[in-house]
């Protein structure tokens, strides 16, 4: 679905990271051809998260690429986060969505013994990865060979070396169907 829906969009050079039952994967997309497409693949030995596998890109890229989770199912549009990417002069932008969590409880603050307030069943409203990130060129060159590492601590690292790094805040409907009771949901 990730590769069709980014073709559709006018995406044609894949790399997919592999590792267990990586061989499955590169048997049924092959070089990509059936889907019209470019597809190489990056092999890790040992998992080494999502910014640790960019470390094994062998060709050198020239222009800003987007990476992507694939256990995530989203209606937004692939070039307009690349596009909003290049306008903000980034390093690394990363797709976020708002994220509410009530809770089934009333919350009582207190300080010792009396009570400050009381909320009864508060909601939480905060921005969640949304599995979905570009890049720069340029920011290869802070993951260390076959480093294990997120996209999060990647992201942590630009930013103490003062590289803007940002949001991209995305409306459309997102699922994460990374555990099996999203993916039945997502079906």
């Amino acid at each position: 679905r990730i590769i069709e829906k980014a073709n559709l969009q006018g995406f044609e050079n894949f790399l997919i990271s592999l590792n267990y039952l990586g061989h499955m994967i590169e048997n049924y997309f092959s070089d990509g051809k059936k889907w019209n497409v470019k597809i190489g693949y990056i092999k890790e030995n040992d998992p080494l998260g999502t910014a640790g596998a960019l470390s094994l890109i062998s060709q050198k890229l020239e222009s800003p690429f987007l990476v992507t989770n694939c256990d995530i199912v989203s209606d937004f549009h692939y070039g307009d986060l690349l596009d909003f990417h290049s306008h903000q002069n980034a390093q690394a932008t990363m797709a976020v969505r708002i994220h509410e969590w009530e809770n089934p409880y009333g919350v009582v603050r207190t300080e010792g013994l009396d009570i400050i307030d009381f909320q009864e069943k508060p909601v939480v409203r905060s921005h969640i990865n949304a599995g979905v990130y570009v890049l720069e060129p340029a920011v290869l060159n802070y993951i260390k060979k076959n480093e294990n590492l997120d996209m999060p601590n990647l992201f942590q690292r630009l930013k103490e070396k003062n590289l803007k790094t940002i949001v991209y805040p995305i409306h459309e409907p997102w699922l994460d169907i990374g555990r099996p009771e999203d993916y039945f949901k997502a079906r």
